[in-house]
């Protein structure tokens, strides 16, 4: 049987892209719950699943009061996570990861950060299981208002960028999180411009420049990530 992973959406805008072939092409079939439709956090990562995903939304970890089932997901999260099953969190995925296991979440100082960027590998990347063969620099699409301030005691960093320090990280051995998105679709990043733009606007940035820029990186997402994502999958059913 092939290995499974529960994974985790909060928003039918953001769904989970690329990662919805990528994952079962390297051996991880998906069973997805959508939250934001009343799907149910279980306590535990249930009998029969190997690793948790977790993606992306537009809530915060700031809005725990107003939707409780974010605070089931962090309890979800740090359980799977201590008990060293394989865990991916995809930016507020990452960002839940780092809450949930003692780090800190905040407003972005330097407002939002969206479109295609770089971020930097840090030399412990080198070694990790994951992250290994990314290289230095990687380009990525950002799409986020918040941000990782403060790892988890004990966390790598492993990627990181000058606004935003905290991009990538690893928790324990196996639990990962990635600040930036590396799901996207061209369909996904239109629907995201079409939300965000009047807000984008605000702070004095163009949606649809953000857009064009991030969808340009598709092919460059797929050579660099789902390499990433296909070892995710493999410790998963190891």
């Amino acid at each position: 049987m092939a290995a499974r992973a529960l994974v985790l959406v909060h928003l039918e805008q953001d769904g989970v892209g690329t990662l919805g072939e990528w994952l079962p092409a390297a051996g991880l079939d998906l069973e997805v719950r959508r939250l934001h439709e009343g799907d149910p956090v279980p306590e535990v990562l249930p009998p029969g699943f190997d690793a948790l995903v977790v993606m992306g939304g537009a809530m915060g970890v700031g809005d725990v009061d107003r939707l409780p089932w974010l605070r089931e997901e962090m309890d979800l999260i740090r359980r799977t996570t201590a008990a060293g099953t394989p865990v991916l969190g995809v930016c507020l995925g990452a960002q839940l990861l780092a809450a949930a296991t003692g780090g800190r979440v905040e407003r972005g100082r330097f407002g939002p950060e969206v479109g295609a960027t770089v971020v930097q590998l840090t030399d412990r990347a080198a070694a990790d299981p994951l992250f290994s063969e990314v290289g230095a620099l990687a380009e990525v699409v950002q799409w986020h208002w918040d941000g990782i301030v403060e790892l988890p005691p004990g966390a790598v960093l492993l990627a990181g960028s000058g606004a935003y320090p905290h991009q990538a990280f690893r928790v324990g051995e196996r639990a990962w999180g990635v600040q930036f998105h590396i799901e996207t679709t061209p369909g996904i990043l239109a629907r995201w411009a079409e939300h965000d733009a009047a807000t984008l606007a605000a702070d004095g940035l163009d949606a649809a420049e953000a857009q064009a820029g991030a969808a340009a990186l598709t092919p460059v997402l797929e050579r660099t990530w789902r390499p990433v994502v296909a070892r995710f999958a493999r410790l998963a059913a190891s």
